[in-house]
C-alpha cells in the first residue's frame, strides 16, 4: 500500500466504493472504512498500520492543498 489509489482498490475487493465529491471526505470515509475491515478482522495489523500510514499522509496534503487555495 503505497498510495490512496491502492487503499481505494483494497476497498474495491470488499464492494466499497467511495467517491463523495471532495477528495478530503473520501480521505476521510476510506480512513472509517479501513477502520471496520480492520474491526472485523479482514485486515492484518501490518496491513492496517500501512494503509492508516497512506491515509494520514494523504489527508495531511490534501488538507494543505485546501489551505493554499483559501489565501
Amino acid at each position: 500500500m503505497r498510495t490512496f489509489l491502492d487503499v481505494l482498490d483494497l476497498l474495491k475487493k470488499y464492494d466499497i466504493y467511495i467517491h463523495l465529491g471532495k477528495r478530503l471526505w473520501d480521505i476521510e470515509l476510506a480512513a472509517i472504512e479501513i477502520d471496520n475491515l480492520y474491526r472485523a478482522k479482514l485486515l492484518s495489523p501490518q496491513e492496517y498500520a500501512q494503509i492508516k500510514m497512506v491515509l494520514n499522509h494523504e489527508h495531511e496534503a490534501e488538507q494543505q492543498r485546501e489551505d493554499k487555495k483559501e489565501k
